[in-house]
C-alpha cells in the first residue's frame, strides 16, 4: 500500500488522535511503538513508524504486517477490516478535515498551500494526479517542479511522489512535516470537501 494514501493519511490521524499527540519528534515514535507493544505485545521499530509518517526517507509501499499492527492498536481486527469499517475501501470522503482530491480536479486546476513557517506554494493540475510547482516562498519546492499527489488535507503533511527537481532523480518529500498544511485553498474551478461528520 502506497503510505500516501488516503487510507493510511486517515489510519495516522486516527492513531495521533488516539494518543493525543502529533508524530513530530523521535521521541513521539518511541512514545507510539512504546503504547503498541504494552497493549499487543507487538513490536513495531520506531524507525518504521518514522518512515510511515515521512519522518525519515523510506520505500513509498507499506507492508500490510505494518498496517495490521496499527490497525490492531485502533481496535480492529486487521488493516483489511480497518479500511472495510471505516468506509474508507469505497468512499475517501470519510477523510473529516477539508480535503482536496486530485481526482476532482480538471487539467489546469490550481490548488495554493502555506504551511509553518511562512511557506507557501501554488501547485497547477496536470493530470492523472500529477502537479507542477507555479509559485514557491521560502521552499525546498521549486517554480517548474513536478510531483504526484493524490489528495491534500488541510492540518496534516503532503506527501508527494516522484518529486523532480531539475535533473536530480525522482524523490518522496514530505510537505509540513511537524504542523501539516495550514492552508488549502482550490481554484474557483476546484472544490475543497468539508468532510463528513
Amino acid at each position: 500500500m502506497q503510505k500516501t494514501s488516503p487510507e493510511i493519511a486517515e489510519l495516522k490521524r486516527r492513531i495521533e488522535e488516539n494518543l493525543k499527540r502529533k508524530m513530530k519528534t523521535p521521541n513521539d515514535f518511541i512514545f507510539l511503538a512504546g503504547a503498541i507493544w504494552n497493549q499487543s505485545h507487538l513490536t513495531i521499530s520506531p524507525t518504521t513508524l518514522k518512515r510511515l509518517w515521512g519522518y525519515i526517507d523510506g520505500a513509498d509501499e507499506t507492508r500490510n504486517s505494518t498496517l495490521d499492527i496499527l490497525s490492531r492498536f485502533l481496535g480492529y481486527d486487521n488493516w483489511d477490516d480497518f479500511v472495510k469499517k471505516t468506509g474508507m475501501e469505497s468512499n475517501s470522503d470519510e477523510v473529516l478535515s477539508p480535503h482536496i482530491k486530485a481526482k476532482d480536479l480538471q487539467v489546469g486546476d490550481r490548488v495554493k498551500v502555506s504551511w509553518m513557517p511562512n511557506r507557501r506554494c501554488t501547485f497547477r493540475y496536470l493530470g492523472e494526479e500529477q502537479f507542477i510547482v507555479e509559485e514557491a516562498e521560502n521552499s525546498k519546492l521549486k517554480v517548474g517542479n513536478t510531483f504526484y499527489c493524490s489528495l491534500f488535507i488541510l492540518g496534516e503533511p503532503l506527501y508527494l511522489t516522484g518529486l523532480v527537481q531539475g535533473k536530480n532523480p525522482p524523490v518522496d518529500f514530505v510537505v509540513g512535516n511537524r504542523d501539516g498544511l495550514c492552508e488549502l485553498l482550490p481554484s474557483a474551478t476546484s472544490c475543497i470537501h468539508r468532510g463528513q461528520h
